[in-house]
Parts: C-alpha cells; structure tokens; sequence
C-alpha cells in the first residue's frame, strides 16, 4: 500500500473504470440542470437521477464520474470538528441496466486489493443482512473470509426514499487499527468508535417498492456506487482525517501563513483555520459553476460561506482582504483535474475579492451592535436576543442571521427565531404585493392547447405560409368561428415566430378568403404556436384555408438585433475573458438586450473594444450558417450553449465565420454583413455579478445619430450657441462661471456654521472622556451642516457631534469625531449608522467622519438621544 497523491487517485480510479468499458464523464456543474428539488449537486448519483429513471437516455450504459459536491446541512458545525465539510468529491461508477452485482464487486475489491494494493485483511464488506446473494460473491467468488463479511440490518444497509426503486447495499470498510478502537474484542464495522471508516458503497438497485410494504423485483437493474475521493486519501496516505491530506493541508498552510498561526498549536485558532481552508475551496468551485452571491437560494449559501470565512480571518487576527491569496492555492490544487478553474481564475478571484469588501464594510459596525445586544441580553439575565433586533441587524447592515446564530451561541445565548422569521416573512409578503400580478394562462386555455398537435414551424426559411386553422379561443373557451374582437388562433403551420430563447414573437397577418385578422403576437407552448389576434374584417372559422404573413420589416430588424446579440457574446468573451456567460437576453426590433456573469463595470475602453470587434466582424461580411445536429457534434465544433439549458437530442447550430458558434433556435440574418452597423448604448448592473448592455443596429443606429444631432442642435440653441460645433467652448465658459458661484455658497455657508458655533457648543455634554454634540440642524442644508461639523472636528479635537439635516425633503445625519475622541474609542462610522437607524435609514464611513440617510424624520428627536447611549458605549 503506496503513499497516494489525492490528484493521483482520481485518475487511478478514472482510468481503471474507463479500462472496463465505462464513458469517463466530467462532473457535473454544482447548478443542478433541471432539476428544482435540489439547490446543490449533493452526492456523485444526484446528476444522474434521469437516466435511472429512464426519463433520459444516458450517453453510455456504463459511465463513471469524479463529481464536486456540496452540503450544507452541516454548516455550523464545519471547523468544529475534523470530519465535517461542505466540499467533496465523489468517485462513482455506474450501470444502466448493464451489468449487476458480480461485476461492480469484483472490480471494486480489484481496485482496492490490486490497483491500489490495500491489504486485504484490512478491508470488511457489509451486506444487506437478507442479501444472500451478495453474501456468496463476497465469499465464494472474490474469497473473503466469511468473519470479514458483516450483516446488517434495513437501516444501514438498503437504500430507499419512498416508493420506486430501491434496493440492497453492500459497503467496504476499513480498519483503521485497534489505536482508533473501543478496545472491545468484538468491535467490528457498525460499531460507533472510529476503528472502521466506510470507504465505498455499492447500491443494487433492483426493487420497485409498491408503497404498501411490498416490493417487486425491477426489469432493469441499476448499480449507483460512491466513494468520497477524500476520505479515500486518508486510507492512503495515512492520516486521520481529510484537513491532513496533501492538497488540502497546502490549503491549511496558506491560512497559518497568512496569519502566523501554527495548526494544532490551540484549538480554536484550529477551528478557524479549517473554516477557512474549506470554505475556500467550495466557495471556488461554486463560483466557477456560476453561483454569485446574493441572498436567496443557492447564492445565499455561497455569501454564507464567504462570510463565514471572512469573520473566522478576523478571529485569526487577520484584518485586511486574504481570501484571493487563499484561492490562488486551491486553484493550483485543483486545476489538472478541473481546467475551468485556472480559466475562470481572474473571474473567480474579482468574486472573492469584492463580496469580502462589501462584508468588510459592514461588519465591523454589525459586529459593533451585536456585542452590544449580547452585552444587554446578559446584563438583563435574558438567554435570548430579540428576533426585532437580529431582524434590524439583518435588514440594515446586512449581518447575515446565520452568523448572528453562531455569535450567539458562542455566547451561550440563541437568537428569537420565530419573530425573526415573522418579520422576513412579513417583509417578502410586502414585496410580493408590490409586484405586478401578471397572470399566465388560464388552466382551461392549457388544457385545450394540450390536447393539439404540435405547430410546424416554416420561419426559418419563409415569411408568409399557407396554413389551416385547427383551433379559435376566445376568453379561454375553444369556439368554431371568431367576427369581431379579440382571439387565440392556432394553425397547423406559421412562419410567425413564437417568444422564446429573448426573442419577442412575431407581428403580422393571418387572412382567409373571408377573413382578415390582425397578429399582435404570437406565444408559444408545448410546441403549440399560439397567435393573439385581433379581428379586422369578416369571419374566421376552425378549419379555414388561411394566408400567416408576418411583418417583414420587423422580422428583419430583430434578426439583425439576435445576431448582433451573437457576436456581442464572443466579444465579450474576448475582451474580458471566458467567464463571461449569458445571464439572459432580450431582442426586438429596436433593441438588441444582452444580460451577462461579469462583476465590474465595463471601463470606456473594454466598451469600445468590444463594439469595435462586433462591428469588424458585421463588415467583414461572414455567411451565417445554421444546421440541426446532435448536442456532441455541436459542442465538439466549439458551440456555446446556455448555461442550465436542457436541449434535446437535435439541436440548431448558428455560426458566424470562426468569431462565434451557439446553439439557438432563434431567427437570424445570412450573413452578419446584414447587421449593418452596431452601436452600444447603455451599461449597467442588473445583479450582483450580472451586467447589461443595450444596443442597436442598422435602421437602429441612423435613428441613433438622428436623435443626438437633434440633441446637439437643442443644446447649442438653449445655450444660445449658433453654432454646434462652438458647443465646448460655451460649455467651459459655464463650467467656470459655477466654479465662481461655488465658492460664494462655500463663503456663506462658512459664515451660517461660525454664526452657529457657539450656540451648538454651548450645548455639549460631557460622557466619559469626550464631549458630545447633539444637535437638529433645522434650517440649515446639508452643506451648511459639514461646513459646520468640520469646523468642530478641526477646532475642538475632544469632541464628537451628531448633527439631523432634514432638508429639501430629506433627512440625513452627519457625524464629526475629534482626533482625541476618535483614540478615545469614538468611530463616527458606527455612531452614525446606528443614529440613522432608529428612523429606518442606514450609512456610515469613516472614524473621524460619516453620514447616513434617515427615512421617518418624526424619530430625530430619538435618534439624536440614542447617540448619548452608542457615545457611552464607545467611549474609553
């Protein structure tokens, strides 16, 4: 038995598999696709649940995988000890109705036993304890002793989640020595100390269990087997627990680096150091799969997790950003087995670095707050904090309840979680009520559309059909003819296209010889194309002969917008790297919408690259060529597909020369020439880690420059300019003339604080070693009011002031500390942002200067008296 690398066992156990006749598969993304009851990949099989199910096809009926995992169940508990983390990677080889239980026995024993050469002594299988059939392989085909071959009961030993298929398992333990023991002489795998650590499990999965306490024996038989990569390093390298294997412990030693810690030296310096090395790791992975931070659903989980590794550098003592330091070894770690880490690594790091700032930037003034509630729930004898504080904390700073949870307990204190829960509850409902109810179709609409045969679509290639009326709806019941007002018409084919994949559906006209109706759009669902009408002349009825002639212009300007959108994506992939994928898009005729993963702001320059790459590759005038192919074909010529998106097995290619190839099944021009022109005009933030651009094409442009010539032309006349190009020169004469009348206000707003000076320190109170000013500002703006705190702080350097501006219809506060009072404790940052909050606003900044918005500016009065408490809690 040989000292293994954790990298070498993957692909030991890879290659051993492929070697019988199994697909090497990657890994499954940690998104799940298609599947919504699961927010992570949890466990090698979980991405597999479709082919066991015979719901898809697999692409081989033996395949093998290394999967990522996460689980979070445990969370809390990750660092506490050794053996809990929230990632891991799962060896897994599996059979579709292939081969059974000989096979996946026999190879398992051969990997452990010959390719890895594990002494067989040390190794225990355990057997469903009515298996006998697995019993007799173990025992008279691989030849294990009989005393090694250990019966166990339903709980431990078959697998099953509800009804369907269920069945036996067989696992494969380790003995790890009598050191690890209870001393019991018949200690054996299924007892609870840790001389027996489960290594691999193989299910047989070849009952279907009927729900009534039967089962029946399954046509197809599957095999699922599981093996933690992890845990099997441990076996090979000799170490107790996966925070000691080679490729995790550099992890570890990056952390003690970085904080001049030694592990094992103190227990709880250890726990930090094991939260960090693992949530660095998942946080990586997750990241490169497309999860962004965010506070919902799998997005929470990762900000939970960076979060948590960021308050555990602090307890380390380490107080400046470190989380890029720490990825850059993981990724090194992990690269060779998953190249998209290495390039998504500048994606990965810019994620870490900016959600480690924002979480910077809150949490001190949380932690601030929270030390106080503790401080208080003591004080009062209480063992809970307040669900409306921990809410308050949440919704203002920002500090995640999960951590307050853990704070707490550390504390020995728990948090009032059904209040808290009551409040977010309440607040989502307000947001849901605020939100437009747009309804969908109605369930009789859906019924009826369900029972129709699919539309044969006729787009791609032409603009007007010849069809047949096969179904009329009018206020969701199906009718046989239609004279006035508004419809749903169904044909048996269209050349209108349906909404889908961001483009909108097509406009136009359906006529008979007795009809004409006017298509405001067109729906598509099933494969049923749906067209919403409106009847402008005659009858139409179920069963008419009819002309679908779509609006050709604008087919024309969205097919220009879609395949700008095209080539808009390679740009930015190009210009900004590879981790740049579509976040979601939004095409018509007049504007090409491309939403996409990227966590800054573009700079001028990366915009004028990227429209300058899309507009060289419009004038080079390439052929856009599209062809229906099968999903491997199209992913080995290079073509993007949407990230989670399930396609079937025909896809439609669309390539634009060697510059851009995706799957879509959307509408586009023959040659990119077409385009015409393409000119951005807006970027934003539509997400934490999404970005925007708007832009237009063709017609679009000219319309373009014809709006901003009027513009100019609107300017020049309202600055009284004759002419345009004279537009600068009058814009700088006016830049100055401001400049001039700044520095009046500046003057007057000088003499408005000196003439108040005295009578705000006048009144001063003293609190420990500081004097505080507590003061409404009223009638003053909020220039006069920093005018004046900076005139306290610059002047009477003991002195903290909290100064209320509710000006022009908004309320904000202003907080100045003194070089002395800020090294007596005082941090204007924290002091106003806890201000600010009793009216319901929030902010901060600096010790020595801050400022906040208020909301409900009847509570000045409170928020100015709960500046006395926060100043005698700060203070030395």
């Amino acid at each position: 038995m040989k000292w293994t690398s954790l990298n070498e066992l993957r692909e030991k156990y890879l290659a051993f598999f492929e070697r019988k006749g199994h697909l090497r598969l990657k890994s499954f993304p940690l998104v799940p696709i298609n599947d919504k009851s699961l927010l992570l990949i949890n466990s090698g099989m979980a991405p597999m649940k479709k082919y066991f199910t015979g719901e898809e096809e697999p692409p081989r009926n033996r395949v093998c995988t290394c999967q990522k995992c996460i689980r979070t169940p445990d969370l809390e508990r990750v660092g506490h000890t050794a053996r809990h983390g929230t990632f891991f990677e799962m060896l897994g080889n599996f059979s579709f109705g292939d081969y059974f239980k000989v096979e996946a026995i026999e190879w398992c024993w051969e990997f452990l036993t010959k390719e890895l050469e594990i002494p067989e002594n040390l190794l225990w299988p355990s057997i469903y304890e009515q298996d006998d059939e697995s019993y007799d392989i173990w025992v008279n085909c691989i030849g294990v002793n009989p005393d090694h071959v250990v019966r166990m009961g339903k709980e431990d030993n078959f697998w099953e989640h509800g009804t369907g298929p269920c069945g036996p398992c067989s696992e494969i333990y380790f003995d790890r020595g009598e050191k690890y023991g209870c001393g019991d002489p018949n200690c054996r795998p299924g007892c609870e100390c840790d001389r027996y650590m489960e290594i691999w499990n193989n299910v047989f999965s070849q009952f279907n269990n009927m729900g009534d306490g039967t089962y029946e024996e399954l046509a197809q038989k599957n095999i699922d087997t599981g093996m933690g990569l992890e845990r099997l390093a441990c076996v090979m390298q000799g170490v107790d627990n996966m925070f000691e294997v080679d490729s995790i412990r550099r992890i570890i030693d990056k952390v003690c680096e970085i904080c001049g810690k030694t592990y094992g030296n103190d227990a709880n310096n250890d726990i930090s150091i094991r939260v960090i090395t693992d949530h660095t790791r998942s946080a990586m992975f997750m990241i490169a799969d497309g999860v962004i931070p965010s506070n919902e659903g799998r997005g929470y989980v990762l900000r939970r997790i960076i979060r948590r590794a960021c308050r555990h550098g602090k307890l380390l003592g380490i107080n400046h950003t470190f989380l890029v330091d720490m990825v850059n070894v993981a990724i090194a770690e992990s690269c060779e087995a998953y190249p998209e880490l290495k390039e998504k690594g500048d994606y990965i790091r810019k994620v870490l670095s900016m959600e480690e700032e924002r979480f910077d930037a809150t949490i001190d003034a949380g932690l601030s707050i929270l030390s106080d509630l503790i401080r208080g729930a003591i004080k009062e004898n209480s063992d809970t904090i307040s669900g409306e504080e921990v809410f308050k904390l949440y919704d203002t700073f920002g500090f995640p309840i999960d951590l307050t949870r853990e704070i707490a307990e550390e504390n020995n204190l728990k948090i009032d979680e059904d209040t808290f829960k009551a409040l977010m509850l309440d607040q989502r409902n307000r947001a849901r009520e605020a939100r437009a109810n747009i309804s969908g179709w109605s369930d009789n609409s859906k019924n009826i559309l369900a029972d129709l045969p699919k539309t044969e679509f006729t787009g791609y290639t032409d603009y007007r059909t010849v069809a047949r009326v096969i179904a009329i709806l009018v206020n969701d019941e199906s009718v046989e003819s239609v004279n006035e007002g508004d419809c749903t018409v169904v044909l048996d084919k269209t050349p209108f296209y349906g909404e889908g994949g961001g483009q909108v559906g097509d406009t136009g006209t359906i006529y008979g010889e007795n009809s004409l109706l006017t298509v405001y759009d067109t729906k598509k669902t099933d494969g049923v194309y749906i067209h919403l009408c409106t009847v402008a002349n005659g009858t139409l009825n179920v069963g008419d002969t009819v002309t679908a002639d779509i609006l050709d212009a604008r087919r024309d300007a969205i097919k220009r917008n879609h395949s700008a959108a095209h080539l808009l994506q390679a740009a930015l992939r190009q210009v900004l790297g590879t981790h740049v994928e579509q976040a979601g898009s939004y095409v018509d005729e007049n504007v090409c919408r491309f939403d996409f993963t990227h966590f800054v702001a573009l700079t001028d320059s990366e915009i004028k690259q990227v429209e300058a790459l899309v507009n060289a590759h419009v004038l080079a005038a390439n052929e856009i060529v599209t062809k229906e192919t099968d999903i491997e074909t199209a992913r080995k010529e290079g073509a993007m597909a949407l990230f989670g998106e399930k396609y079937g097995k025909t896809v439609r290619m669309v390539k634009m020369g060697s510059f851009s190839t995706e799957l879509c099944g959307g509408t586009h021009c023959d040659n990119t020439g077409k385009i015409g022109l393409f000119k951005i005009i807006s970027e934003s933030s539509v997400a934490a880690g999404v970005r925007r651009i708007e832009a237009v094409t063709g017609l679009g442009v000219l319309h373009l420059i014809a709006k901003h010539e009027s513009l100019i032309n609107q300017t020049a006349a309202e600055l009284k300019v004759p002419n345009a190009n004279d537009l600068t020169k009058r814009a700088n004469a006016l830049m100055g003339e401001i400049a001039s009348l700044k520095k009046e206000i500046e003057a007057l707003n000088n003499k408005i604080a000196a003439s108040k000076l005295d009578g705000v320190l006048n009144s001063a109170k003293q609190i420990k070693g500081v004097k505080l000013i507590a003061f409404n500002a009223e009638g003053m703006d909020v220039d006069s009011a920093r005018t004046l705190g900076d005139k306290i702080k610059a002047e009477h350097s003991d002195t903290v002031a909290v100064l209320a501006v509710n000006a022009h219809g908004k309320l904000n506060f202003i907080a100045v500390a003194g070089k002395d009072a800020v090294a007596n404790g005082i941090h204007a940052g924290k002091l106003v942002g806890a201000v600010a909050a009793v009216t319901g606003g929030k902010g901060g900044g600096r010790p020595d200067s801050a400022m906040a918005g208020g909301a409900d500016a009847s509570k000045i009065a409170d928020a100015l008296a709960k500046a006395h408490e926060i100043v005698e809690a700060m203070a030395k």
